[in-house]
Order: C-alpha cells, then sequence, then structure tokens
C-alpha cells in the first residue's frame, strides 16, 4: 500500500518507471482520496473526469516502450485562474462561473508536454483578491490540520489539496505572498519565482506586475523539478525571460544568511519560536546568520495596496457582460455593465476596484499611484544593497498560524496584514521560498528570499534545511 504521505514527484516516478504502479492506478488513489477528503475542506471547485482516459493514454506509451516523461503520470491540481483548453477558469468569481478557456496557458502546455495529469482545479479569492481563500464566490477553503481555520490565500485550495494528499503537486500564483503565505498555513512547500521567470500568459491577470505563477508541493526538490519545467521565456509574455546558467555561481558551503529585522511583539510566539529555531539550524548547517535592516521595507504594504488595486482595476475592466462571462441585461449599454459588475463581483473585489480607480483618478495620480511607484524602486533598492552582504534574506511567511474562518473577514485591514512579509517580494521581482518548520499543533513556514534568477540557491539551502528540520 502506497503512503501518500511519503509519497513524492520523484518517489512516483520511480514506482511508475519500474511498473510497481501504473498511471491509472495513481491516479484513481489520489482521486478517491481527495473525493473523500474535499466535501469538507473544499479544495477542489471542479475534479476532472478525463484524468483517467489522459492516465490510461500514458499506460499505453509506457507498454510501447517509450521513454516515460519528466512528470508522466504525476497527478497535479490548478489553480481556479490558469487556463486549461475546454476547462472552466472562474477566478472563484460569479462573474466568469461558466467560462471555458479556449486555450492552455503556457504552463499547462509545458506540463501538459511533460507527461502531467491535471486532477482538478482548485478554489480560490476571487481574482486572487484576499489572504484566506474566504473570498470565493464558492465557499472558503478549510485547513487540513483543522477545520475551523482558513487554508490561507489566495492559491488556499492548492495548497490545502497538496496537504490532504489530493494530489502530488499543485500550480499556484503570488502576487503579495498568494502561494508563500497558505503553503506556510499548510505545512507544505511553495516556490514564488523571480517575476518573468515563469511565462503569464494564460493566467487570468490581476496586478500584471506583481503576478507570478509558481509550484506547491511536499518537497523542496518537487518545487524545483516542477519549476524546471515551467520556466522560461515565452514569447507571448514579452516580461518573461530566458534564464542565464552564467548567472549560478559555484556553491558555497557556508552561506552568509540576513536575519530580517521585524517587530517581535507583532508576530505570534509560535512564529518567533520557529523563526529562532530555523537560526539554530542553520547554524548547525555551517551557516553565517545575522540581522539586517532594510529601510524602506516598513512601507511595502501601503506601496502594495496602491499598486495592486490600482492594476487589478485596470485589468478587471475587460469584464464588462458584453465579451465573455456572466452577462445580465438593462435598459442600455450603461446598464448592462452596472448591472453584470454589481451582481458578477463580490465585496473584496469591488473594494479593490474603487481603491484602484481613485489613486489612478486624475488629481490623484502622482500624489498616489506615482508616489508607490517611487517608494517600490526604493525597496528594489534596499535587496540589491543586501543582496551585496548577504547570499540569502531569512524572515517570517505570516505573523500568525492559520487563523480561524471569519476572525478577519469584517476588518480588511486586520486581513491586509497578514501581507507584510511577503508583499516586498513581489514589489521587487525577486524569488522566494515557503518551507515548513513549525514544531507547534500547526503548521508554520519560514521565508527564503534570494537574488534575481538565484532559484538554485533557494533549492541548495531547502534542501539542506529540510533534511536537518525533519532529522
Amino acid at each position: 500500500m502506497i503512503n501518500l504521505e511519503e509519497l513524492t514527484i520523484k518517489k512516483a516516478q520511480e514506482l511508475i518507471h519500474s511498473g510497481e504502479i501504473s498511471c491509472r492506478e495513481l491516479v484513481s488513489i489520489y482521486q478517491e482520496n481527495l473525493k473523500k477528503k474535499n466535501k469538507d475542506i473544499n479544495a477542489y471547485l471542479e475534479v476532472f473526469n478525463d484524468a483517467f482516459e489522459i492516465a490510461e493514454q500514458e499506460d499505453k506509451e509506457i507498454l510501447k516502450g517509450k521513454e516515460l516523461k519528466p512528470l508522466t503520470g504525476i497527478p497535479l491540481a490548478i489553480k481556479d485562474l490558469i487556463l486549461i483548453e475546454g476547462k472552466i477558469a472562474s477566478a472563484g468569481s460569479r462573474i466568469l462561473e461558466k467560462y471555458r478557456a479556449p486555450y492552455d496557458a503556457t504552463v499547462i502546455k509545458k506540463l501538459k508536454e511533460a507527461g502531467a495529469i491535471f486532477l482538478g482545479r482548485t478554489n480560490m479569492d476571487e481574482f486572487a483578491m484576499g489572504s484566506s481563500t474566504e473570498n470565493s464566490a464558492f465557499g472558503p477553503t478549510k485547513n487540513p490540520y483543522d477545520l475551523k481555520r482558513v487554508a490561507g490565500g489566495s492559491s488556499g485550495g492548492s495548497a490545502a489539496a497538496v496537504a490532504m494528499q489530493g494530489c502530488l503537486a499543485s500550480l499556484g500564483s503570488d502576487t503579495g505572498g498568494s502561494i508563500r503565505q497558505p503553503a506556510s498555513f499548510c505545512g507544505v512547500v511553495g516556490l514564488k519565482p523571480t517575476y518573468g521567470a515563469v511565462s503569464r500568459f494564460g493566467l487570468i491577470a490581476m496586478a500584471s506586475s506583481l503576478d507570478q505563477i509558481g509550484p506547491i508541493t511536499k518537497s523542496v526538490e518537487d518545487a524545483e523539478i516542477v519549476f524546471n519545467i515551467i520556466k522560461g521565456k515565452d514569447e507571448m509574455d514579452s516580461t518573461s525571460v530566458e534564464f542565464n546558467p552564467l548567472l549560478a555561481e559555484k556553491s558555497k558551503n557556508s552561506l552568509r544568511i540576513g536575519l530580517l529585522k521585524y517587530d517581535r511583539k507583532g508576530v505570534d510566539k509560535e512564529v518567533n519560536d520557529a523563526i529562532d529555531l530555523s537560526i539554530r539550524i542553520l547554524r548547525q548547517l555551517g551557516h553565517k546568520v545575522e540581522e539586517i535592516e532594510l529601510p524602506h521595507i516598513e512601507y511595502s504594504l501601503p506601496c502594495y495596496y496602491i499598486i495592486q488595486p490600482a492594476e487589478a482595476s485596470a485589468n478587471l475592466a475587460r469584464f464588462d457582460g458584453v465579451k465573455y462571462g456572466l452577462s445580465i441585461k438593462g435598459k442600455n449599454l450603461l446598464e448592462d455593465y452596472m448591472k453584470t459588475r454589481a451582481e458578477g463581483f463580490g465585496k473584496e473585489v469591488k473594494r479593490r476596484i474603487m481603491l484602484g480607480t481613485y489613486v489612478l483618478s486624475a488629481g490623484y495620480y502622482d500624489e498616489y499611484y506615482g508616489r508607490a511607484q517611487k517608494v517600490r524602486t526604493l525597496i528594489k533598492k534596499d535587496f540589491q544593497k543586501a543582496f551585496n552582504q548577504f547570499d540569502l534574506i531569512l524572515s517570517p511567511v505570516a505573523p500568525t498560524p492559520a487563523f480561524k474562518i471569519g476572525e478577519k473577514t469584517e476588518d480588511p485591514l486586520q486581513m491586509y496584514l497578514s501581507d507584510i512579509f511577503t508583499v516586498s517580494v513581489n514589489l521587487a521581482g525577486l524569488p522566494a521560498i515557503s518551507l515548513p518548520t513549525s514544531s507547534s499543533s500547526l503548521p508554520i513556514g519560514i521565508q527564503f528570499i534570494a537574488p534575481w534568477f538565484r532559484e538554485d540557491l533557494l533549492f541548495e539551502l531547502g534542501k539542506q534545511y529540510e533534511k536537518a528540520a525533519r532529522g
């Protein structure tokens, strides 16, 4: 009998390669498990019925003696805003509830070519706006460790699907922490790649200068496997770049790690304990850990919550009831727009559209959006200086473990503060990884931040850390 908790992509590949299990059997095991658990957790919005058919096709290829692809037979879950041709991509919103994708996102195309099998689409905060998946139009996702608590957001469904053994890995998107924070809350690994490292073509855009697709997995090695398949330049995304292998220096035995200085009083004791534990582990591994202060990082959250709503309000203008999605008829075209958007968008999406249109409006543009972009440049420069001194930066992922469902829904500011340690990474376009650390009853993750395009450092240290933390 396969122990799903210990099964990784690499181990599953070995089982398929040796003939101990077929692709169809592996898909069947995961489908049975997720169907049992999903009614309580609500990680999946839809389980695809063609997964068996695709798995059988893969098995036929194996019987013919065809060489196995990097992800042959590996069951994945996909966040509900990444387009899969012919499948619904609702972005967790009523306005796109019946919208079927006309083409594959570039990451989906690459995963299909690598032999992956998609089990279904996962729940999320509507249009990725939220830190708890409570803003989904289709109900919240619950934390597999405690059903009274949130799974995090906005990729809560993707993180919960991996944590509940409902898939081997999943894809999420990260605009201000939406991969790393749910990974931390659900005790799994979450990678936010460098901006431009992974194509965003086929991702329903929220904030185009911040969004990034990345993997959520059970191990650092699995995150590396998926990342290496989905990374690279794409002619359909002008912001994507080709990886330069010359950027990677030779690995060092001892890394210089900067511990981000933060107000420990504003952070839960369990999170501070997890950081202290991580420092001990890193020093035992022979790495140097010293405190570092970034002068402008305290402005990250207000800066983010000006830029992100501004870009979101522009991106969401396309949902007007004319081109695609929900369409509610009024007396004239303007009333069509107003009725469709009033009915189709949820409360948080409306809030951010209003914030965004306000900061972009005449007379306020320079005062808010223009100034926020200048602060963003200062934050980026702070990181550049820090990486002249340190190889990596260590920080908490979130100020608390998973909070209770409903605890912060009436106070948007408290909810936004969940992103306090993650948004600076997106503003600067850096790569970062969330790793499970906690020894308390609820999962807690720590975050490593690397220089631009140095995902290799995150994987190298992540594997060392993972081994030491488990041992």
